[in-house]
Parts: structure tokens; sequence; C-alpha cells
């Protein structure tokens, strides 16, 4: 299914005019490679870098960069509202969410962290059912959410942490909580007062979880294991390509497809992150694949079509 719905997407993209083309494909080639490499290139970066040190540092770079950019182009001043949406969307999505997957992989392959990641769409159907005002779930969906948690149990099974080298359990609950805070902050900041200008917003967003993760970095005592010497090129390289490719670009290109198609289109990228992601630690990094996390792959991917496709269904149906 998850196959099927990602190729109707590309042989759609052609259908306006050659240059719009090469723009979309350009745009969700990012979103689906880069992001799905992130989770390989975070795990070299914190082999010679703490792991708050860098994500805090990361973000904070790249959203100075974007918020300089912003102002260059004449976006204007934001208001103390806009700055209280950028920290705590930036303090859920970026400090919250990126923040307990970069502490966890310091011993939970990349791969397996993909996959965890992937049940969001699980955590915000769950959500948005319980908040005041939430949309009610139909009995697929509900059906979707509990498939999800048979996947998420066989990704915590002892066969895929025995051969992940016996990993802590402290490691798995702090990377389940990435998910979970990313999918509130995602649902906090869909009405939230935000600047005009998105990319002025997500620079807010990024200096502000950045400044958080520095500031956990400093709690944590990770800053007096920071050894700048003994930085690797290979964790340098790492970092670049995060704020670069991965804070920069793939963001940039996410916030250009929200307005360029439909959110539907947007939301594979759910499905094709952890398959490369997962990939590219075995090729790369010779992370192990087990049978058990190829069977979660199959059950939380499945879980998230479903769970998305009953959601686009109820948004055409209530467009007609």
């Amino acid at each position: 299914m998850t196959t099927t719905r990602v190729t109707t997407l590309l042989t759609g993209l052609c259908r306006d005019d050659s240059g719009r083309c090469l723009r979309l494909a350009a745009a969700f080639g990012a979103v689906y490679l880069i992001w799905g490499s992130t989770y390989l290139a975070i795990r070299v970066a914190i082999e010679t870098i703490p792991p708050f040190v860098m994500a805090g540092s990361r973000f904070l770079l790249a959203g100075a960069i974007l918020y300089i950019w912003s102002a260059a182009r004449g976006s204007g001043r934001p208001s103390r509202a806009h700055w209280l949406t950028a920290l705590i969307v930036g303090g859920l999505l970026l400090a919250g969410g990126n923040g307990a997957v970069t502490w966890s992989e310091q011993e939970v392959p990349s791969g397996l962290a993909a996959l965890v990641v992937a049940t969001i769409p699980i955590w915000m159907v769950l959500l948005d059912a319980i908040r005041p005002g939430g949309t009610r779930p139909t009995k697929f969906t509900i059906l979707g959410v509990v498939i999800g948690f048979f996947g998420i149990a066989l990704l915590f099974g002892p066969a895929n942490l025995s051969a992940a080298g016996g990993i802590r359990p402290i490691s798995m609950i702090v990377l389940f909580f990435a998910p979970l805070s990313w999918a509130i902050g995602s649902l906090y900041s869909r009405g939230a007062p935000k600047p005009q200008a998105p990319l002025q917003g997500i620079g807010m967003q990024m200096l502000c979880g950045g400044a958080l993760l520095l500031i956990a970095a400093t709690a944590t005592g990770q800053w007096s294991q920071f050894d700048a010497a003994s930085v690797s090129p290979a964790s340098i390289v790492s970092f670049l390509y995060l704020v670069v490719f991965g804070s920069i670009i793939a963001y940039s290109a996410y916030i250009w497809l929200l307005t360029a198609t439909s959110p539907a289109k947007v939301s594979t990228y759910a499905y094709v992150n952890p398959v490369v992601a997962v990939f590219l630690g075995w090729a790369v990094a010779s992370e192990p694949v087990t049978p058990a996390m190829l069977g979660a792959m199959a059950i939380i991917l499945f879980s998230v079509t479903l769970i998305s496709g009953m959601a686009d269904r109820r948004r055409t149906v209530s467009t007609e």
C-alpha cells in the first residue's frame, strides 16, 4: 500500500508545466532522502560531539541563518506572541523531539530510531481525539492505531534490543518520548500565532529549540565532555550536513511543499524516511536489521498508511 501511494504521487507530479514539475520533484527528493539520512548523520556527529551540544549548536546556527536571511528579505519584526509560539513549538519539536532522538542514538541504531519516530501520526490521532474540539477517530483509524502499537511492541522486543548490543531501557524510553513530543508540538502549532514569513517562524523555532538544548547540555554536564580538538572530521562533516541540508534545505523544501501541493501528498515523507534510514544504517554503519525490525517496519508503515488514508478521505468528503 505504501509503495503504491508514493508511486501514485510521483507519477502525478508532472501534470503541470515542466519547471514546476522539476521544483516539486527536487523538493520531494529533499524531504524524502535528506530527512531519511539525518538519522545516520546524527549518529556520526555525536560520536565525538556530546548530543545536546551537537543538536543545540546545529539548530542555533541554522536558526540564525534563516532568521537573518528572512530579515534581509524584509520580514517584519516578530511580536512577543510569535516568540512565545516559537519557544513552545521549538521546545516540543526540536528540543524535545529531535533532542530525544539525538540523545538516544548514543545507543540506539539510527534505523531503529527512525522507525520509532515514524509513529508520529499514531500519536497525532490519539492526541487530537482527546483534546477539546478534537476530531473523533473512525473505526478504521482506531484499527490503524491498534496495529501501530503492535509494531511499537515488536520494536521494543528483546530481539531488536539484543541484536543492537543490549540497549538500556532508558534509551528506548527517551526515544519513545520523541514522537509524542513532536505530535504535541505539531498540534499546538496549528492554531498558535506565527509570523507571516514562514522561514522567519522556522528560524525562531530553531533559535529557541537550540538555546533550550544548549541549556540542557549545561545542566547535564556535557560541555565538560566536549573537546574541540578531538572532534573527528566525520563528525564535523555530519554536523555541517545537518545544519545545511537537514535544517535549512529540507525544512525549506517542506514548507514550500505545504503551499505548492496538498498536505496529503507532503505527508508521504512519513512512509519513505524510515526505509531510507534503515537502509543507510545497514549499508553505511553496518547496523543490524533483524526480521523483527523488518516486521515492525511493515506493521508501522501499514498503520500510518491506514491512518493517513482515512484522514485524507475525511478531508475529501468535507470539501465536496
